[in-house]
């Protein structure tokens, strides 16, 4: 069964910033709405949301949505996971959920699968259960367009409630399964996990509760220990439904009456315990090394208690620590852009991944022995924003990036799948997460981001500090050679950088265009229409051909491809590591006046991405845009083209990092597994090696900035591909302009065989 990783890190706001190249999802064109909200007021529920409860306790929302078109999805929601069990029973809640699909009151062992199997159900995308610390969830998703399939899913869900069958041959024949699944995630991430949690939740009961169990127990628990959990916990008043999809929800509301009413409340049993992870004074360390870990990382956990989520002062604080870790992450990200970049990557987040704390983080992966440069780095940083606060400039900009994330999401309210809605009333029930709806969302950002002040996102900088419930903890290989900082020697860090003089923050962004000059328009020099699939061809006097497809499935996004034969084929073996991770050294660099940094400064305001890419066969772009920033998206294949830039330092960021990632990559196991399927079915092909230090050796600046420009010289026989919400007359002005502008030489290319082939047999 799908179950949720713990350390699952909270990012509705977070901009992560992509690296191949430019993606950027911004700037709000909506004037905010004047006025002032009553903070200390409760957030309302979407209305469309149906809500009721039972006599015995259970509860549900439902909502209509119609996409997918005649599909619903359904939850049962049990608010009890691993947490609840005793010391007897670890690992039960898991096993329960696995018995579940092993047969109920009305379906047999194996018919619950097979039936769902037989109406185009298929058992992981629409058949599901996950266990965590806190809860057990039932997924299921069951057509519409049969009342028949709707009500057999509704029985289902009332079996999973309280008609499991815990037939003894099944519970034994299970445990193989659990165990199995027990062993397999015993890799050294989650060897190494296991000796974080009981520092980082140090003498909570969620420390020594994980919900794949003890082995011991798995082994060896009573069946009736097994039914008596299931008898104890999954009650109607620790239970709830979620259902959402294209249905008629008064119908939907009577099959919860009729299904859940039945369930008895428990008389006299165990009480729901949100049970405390309690406060320490001093830092607690955890570092942790393993033989097979492949890569060093320090993270510093910062715990504080819940806090309440249901006002607009609740809805406010959460966007401005968004806005916090948004800058905050960028500027972590300019830094990988150094030459010597301190770290490979690093970043702050928070979130509540328990119910009875949350959690601020910061961390960094790091190559080997480079534990102190990415510490002090992350150090130096907050810092640097505790002494000086962010810029104006940069909080201008990463407000209407939410803003304009968030209209992109209201635009397209109407596309939004059940399942993204199902998610979110989960936790609601679980947690009484607010759901106020995206139209009530829109309002309130438009209305309090413009209102947010400089002062009170820097303030987090000091929130967020000092010793108490503190937790530095670090991971890494285990060899020889790479040494592993003490807990003084981490100390005497923090210590270090409080008495470093720090120098404010400084940015400039560029005013000049992305495109300096607009190529003169092109001619189309043939016009076809495809009636039959609503496409129209283009052809421009340089040989490239057009194809647009308008289309209403997302009402603020345009999607591209653009491509021709050839690919890295064309190239000599000795160049093919240059040609391999071109793409990746140009869009690194940056185009035309711009490095990366810049450029993505630049696109603040714009929901656009593109990504020129060379393959082993053809070469070209893809990407998307909203449709008011189409332009944009043309001029970034122009200027891709036209005017790569070559960055030495952003090429030595860019190996560095490689490095730092691959040193520890063999490691290991499954690593060694596939790179030896690699190269056994290419027998051996010099192409076709796994990569290492040797091959990033292997990289040259020189030699892929050459190989990508001839790649692109010649255009002529490049077909592209464009679907979504545009008009032919918003388009054809902009491909005349920037696709008829592109470099043409009428030679004619195609892919080569480069002779990688399987053994035979």
């Amino acid at each position: 069964m799908k179950r949720r990783s713990f350390i699952v890190l909270w990012a509705v706001f977070v901009v992560v910033t992509g690296c191949a190249g430019v993606k950027k999802e911004t700037q709000s064109t909506v004037v905010p709405v004047p006025g002032r909200y009553d903070l200390s007021r409760a957030l309302k529920v979407d209305s469309l949301v149906v809500r009721g409860s039972l006599a015995n306790g259970f509860r549900y929302l439902i909502r209509v949505n119609e996409k997918p078109e005649n599909r619903a999805e359904l939850r049962l929601v049990v608010d009890a996971g691993s947490v609840q069990e005793t010391e007897e029973e670890q690992g039960l809640a898991h096993f329960t959920e696995h018995m579940a699909f092993n047969g109920t009151r009305h379906f047999a062992k194996q018919e619950l699968v097979d039936y769902l199997e037989s109406i185009g159900m298929r058992f992981g995308p629409d058949l599901n259960a996950y266990t965590s610390f806190d809860e057990t969830v039932y997924m299921l998703t069951v057509p519409t367009d049969s009342t028949v399939f709707v009500e057999q899913g509704f029985q289902i869900l009332e079996d999973w409630a309280h008609g499991i069958s815990f037939e003894g041959e099944e519970i034994d024949r299970e445990r193989g399964v659990v165990i199995e699944e027990w062993r397999l995630r015993k890799g050294a991430e989650q060897r190494m996990t296991d000796k974080l949690l009981p520092v980082l939740l140090k003498d909570s009961r969620y420390a020594d509760r994980l919900p794949i169990g003890q082995k011991a127990v798995l082994d060896t628990f009573a069946h009736a220990a097994l039914r008596g959990f299931y008898k104890k916990w999954y009650r109607p008043e620790f239970m709830g439904l979620v259902a959402v999809g294209d249905f008629d929800p008064e119908w939907i509301e009577e099959l919860v009456r009729t299904h859940f009413s039945r369930l008895t409340p428990g008389a006299g049993a165990a009480d729901r315990v949100v049970y405390a992870v309690p406060d320490h004074g001093e830092t607690l360390f955890s570092i942790v090394t393993d033989p097979e870990a492949t890569r060093n990382a320090i993270n510093i956990y910062y715990k504080r208690d819940v806090r309440e989520q249901q006002t607009l002062a609740a809805y406010r604080m959460r966007l401005i620590e968004g806005l916090y870790h948004q800058m905050f992450n960028q500027r972590l990200y300019e830094l990988t852009q150094l030459a010597e970049p301190p770290f490979l990557y690093g970043y702050s987040d928070q979130g509540r991944w328990l119910r009875s704390k949350e959690f601020f983080i910061l961390g960094a992966g790091v190559p080997d022995n480079g534990f102190e440069d990415g510490l002090e780095a992350l150090l130096t940083e907050v810092t640097r924003v505790r002494s000086y606060g962010f810029t104006q400039s940069e909080l201008t900009r990463n407000a209407k990036e939410m803003l304009r994330a968030m209209e992109q999401a209201y635009r397209e309210r109407d596309k939004s799948p059940s399942s993204s809605f199902a998610s979110e009333y989960v936790k609601h029930l679980l947690e009484a997460e607010p759901i106020p709806g995206i139209e009530r969302e829109y309002d309130l950002l438009n209305r309090l981001v413009p209102g947010i002040e400089l002062d009170e996102v820097n303030a987090l900088a000091t929130s967020w500090a000092g010793t108490g419930n503190r937790v530095i903890a670090i991971t890494a290989p285990e060899k020889p050679d790479l040494e592993v900082p003490t807990e003084d020697e981490l100390l005497s860090l923090f210590d270090a950088v409080s008495q470093k003089q720090i120098a404010p923050y400084a940015e400039e962004v560029s005013e000049l265009p992305l495109v300096p000059d607009i190529p003169a328009a092109a001619n189309i020099v043939e016009r076809r229409e495809i009636e039959a699939i609503g496409v129209t061809v283009w052809t421009l006097d340089n040989g490239i051909r057009v194809v647009l497809k308008p289309t209403d499935f997302q009402n603020d996004q345009i999607l591209f491809e653009g491509f021709s034969l050839g690919g890295y084929s064309l190239v000599q073996d000795d160049q093919y590591i240059a040609a391999s991770t071109a793409t990746a050294v140009v869009t690194r660099g940056g185009v035309g006046a711009f490095n990366l940094v810049d450029l993505q400064k630049k696109l603040a305001g714009k929901v656009v991405s593109v990504s020129p890419w060379i393959g082993s066969l053809r070469e070209g772009f893809s990407g998307s845009a909203s449709p008011e920033d189409v332009e944009t998206m043309f001029q970034l294949i122009y200027a891709y083209t036209t005017a790569p830039r070559q960055d030495s330092t952003a090429f030595q960021a860019y190996k560095a990092r490689m490095q730092g990632f691959i040193e520890n990559r063999s490691a290991r196991p499954e690593t060694a597994f596939s790179d030896t399927m690699q190269v056994t079915m290419a027998q051996n092909h010099y192409r076709v090696r796994p990569w290492s230090l040797q091959l990033v050796d292997e990289m040259d600046l020189f030699a892929s900035m050459t190989i990508y420009r001839q790649r692109f010289a010649d255009m002529d026989d490049f077909n592209f591909y464009f679907v979504g919400n545009f008009s032919l007359a918003q388009m054809e002005p902009l491909v005349r302009n920037y696709l008829g502008g592109l470099p043409t030489t009428e030679h004619t290319e195609i892919w080569k065989d480069v002779g990688v082939r399987a053994p035979r047999g």
